[in-house]
């Protein structure tokens, strides 16, 4: 008989009467470690700062709440910020009538589903049934978690072979792992197999990601397209049809998607965030207005407020020529999220809109000079509010800190913005002399970071040395000199300290890019060869 005494539950209900059914249930099946949480919030801070085995979650969180948060949103929050990882159990509580409308219509889906009324022996049964799974899944949990990923396909293939009811699930994994590898033909072999056995959602829309990452954008809008014909409530297949028709320039369309999604799930934040910027390019304040006055009223309440909501509100109201509202938003900011130095670049970029709308030219300069400041001290500010503000700069002639913040944007370890990215910015706005500067700058750098990883090197830093070289290839992620140095590095401490797998597949990757910029590359020969003879070393299998 299997031994649940040492099995730790967090049960998320904000019903006083439910917890204590499922703690007295719990305890019938010697599950004695359990804790509580009333609402989504407070099961996010718990989970902040430990993990449960078990996660028994209602699904209907949100009945008198202000954010009107559901299980299923809850559960795509603690996946997208990675508060809970593979091996936790998530088993979603709920009644016959929602089973039926969000079973199919989820990418992210829990562990199990238990629908209401059940009794103590249905809980015990899927609890036993769920910790199976988690048991033929393990050691393939285990591999992606060392970063392991090629050997974890492996497992992943063999576990389809042995636990043949797991079979679509262990196929799903192999692809997610060949979409983290780059991997994307193989990934769209996998979708378009598994949908040729058994036509499920999250498989059409793992098909469509890999088609868009491939940029065939409108192979992929097609798939979409037929999804969310065929299931209305698969939500996720909204967000990514709405990028496809961005990417293809139909912001009007792509905004279309958003609303009809909206209108079907009104509260989750990132969707009504996206669909606020896409209205906003696409110049419809009056969706832009409402959909960021309902982000910040419901981040509110969240533990992942982001002070970006507030500007983008501000940006919006002043575009509509509503001067006061806005100074009411950035009021707001300043009284319920001080403190924080994003909060103050927020802070000053959305008085610098102000001002700018006011026609105080020193004013709105002034303020786009703090922020500026700001930014070299803070981190986790998007690329998006960053490119903007150069914008703002270059608008107001401040050529120099636009640059300061574009390479600050480089710079910034999290970041997204990429090369092309920068120097477009600078081209958009008509300044090809900033924008040649720009480029030479940020080569400079990459050549300074090479100098500084072979220091590092000689002084035998040689995970330092790697981490440098690695800053180095984003600043120039198109020169071979960079990819060359990374290999080398990335050989050097693989021989010295050890087998890292995604050091490896990083090397493996440079290198087979050296091969395709430039195949009769004299070093080519040797870093290959350098990389095989390791991988014999430490008995890794190809």
């Amino acid at each position: 008989m299997q031994d649940n005494s040492n099995l730790t539950v967090l049960v998320i209900d904000p019903n006083p009467g439910m917890r204590a059914s499922l703690q007295n249930m719990l305890l019938q099946a010697s599950i004695g470690k359990i804790e509580f949480a009333v609402s989504s919030g407070t099961a996010i801070k718990q989970l902040a700062k430990r993990s449960y085995d078990i996660i028994l979650c209602e699904y209907d969180l949100g009945s008198g709440t202000e954010d009107g948060q559901d299980g299923q949103q809850l559960l795509e929050d603690l996946r997208h910020h990675k508060l809970i990882g593979l091996t936790t159990i998530f088993i979603m509580l709920t009644s016959e009538g929602v089973y039926s409308k969000v079973v199919s219509a989820a990418e992210l889906t829990p562990t199990d589903y238990i629908l209401k009324p059940f009794t103590v022996d249905v809980l015990s049964q899927r609890i036993t049934r769920a910790l199976e799974r988690r048991s033929a899944f393990l050691p393939t949990f285990q591999l992606i978690a060392q970063g392991n990923l090629r050997e974890a396909i492996r497992s992943a293939s063999s576990g389809e072979a042995n636990h043949p009811r797991y079979s679509a699930d262990f196929a799903r994994l192999r692809a997610e792992l060949h979409e983290q590898l780059g991997e994307l033909p193989q990934a769209e072999h996998l979708y378009a197999a598994i949908i040729e056995a058994r036509p499920i959602g999250w498989a059409f829309l793992g098909l469509a990601r890999t088609l868009f990452d491939q940029n065939r954008i409108g192979e992929a809008e097609n798939v979409l397209r037929k999804l969310v014909t065929d299931n209305p409530r698969f939500m996720a297949a909204y967000d990514l049809l709405a990028r496809c028709l961005e990417a293809n320039g139909s912001g009007k369309q792509a905004q279309a998607v958003l609303e009809e999604a909206v209108a079907i799930s009104p509260h989750m934040v990132r969707r009504l965030r996206h669909l606020g910027e896409v209205a906003l390019d696409a110049g419809d304040t009056t969706v832009a207005e409402k959909s960021f006055k309902q982000v910040v009223a419901k981040a509110r309440y969240s533990e992942f407020r982001d002070p970006e909501d507030h500007v983008n509100l501000v940006k919006t109201l002043l575009k509509k020529g509503e001067s006061a509202q806005a100074g009411n938003v950035i009021r707001d900011l300043e009284r319920s999220m001080r403190g924080s130095p994003n909060v103050e670049v927020c802070k000053s970029i959305s008085v610098a809109l102000l001002h700018e709308a006011a026609g105080n030219e020193p004013a709105a300069v002034t303020e786009l000079s703090a922020a500026v400041s700001g930014v070299r001290t803070t981190s986790g500010l998007s690329s998006r509010l960053k490119i903007g503000l150069a914008r703002s700069c270059l608008t107001h002639r401040l050529d120099k800190e636009a640059a300061e913040v574009m390479l600050a944007a480089m710079n910034d370890a999290g970041t997204d913005v990429t090369m092309q990215q920068a120097v477009s910015v600078f081209v958009k706005a008509g300044r090809q002399d900033l924008a040649e500067g720009i480029s030479s700058r940020l080569k400079q750098q990459a050549q300074e970071l090479l100098n500084v990883a072979a220091e590092k090197a000689n002084m035998g830093d040689l995970k330092g040395a790697v981490q440098t070289s690695m800053e180095a290839l984003h600043m120039a992620p198109g020169s071979l000199q960079v990819k060359i140095a990374l290999a080398n590095a990335i050989l050097r401490q693989l021989g010295e300290l050890g087998w890292d797998h995604p050091l490896a597949e990083v090397c493996r990757n440079q290198i087979e890019t050296i091969r395709k910029l430039d195949a009769a590359h004299p070093v080519l020969t040797t870093l290959s060869e350098e990389y095989q003879k390791l991988r014999r070393k430490y008995g890794i299998s190809t």
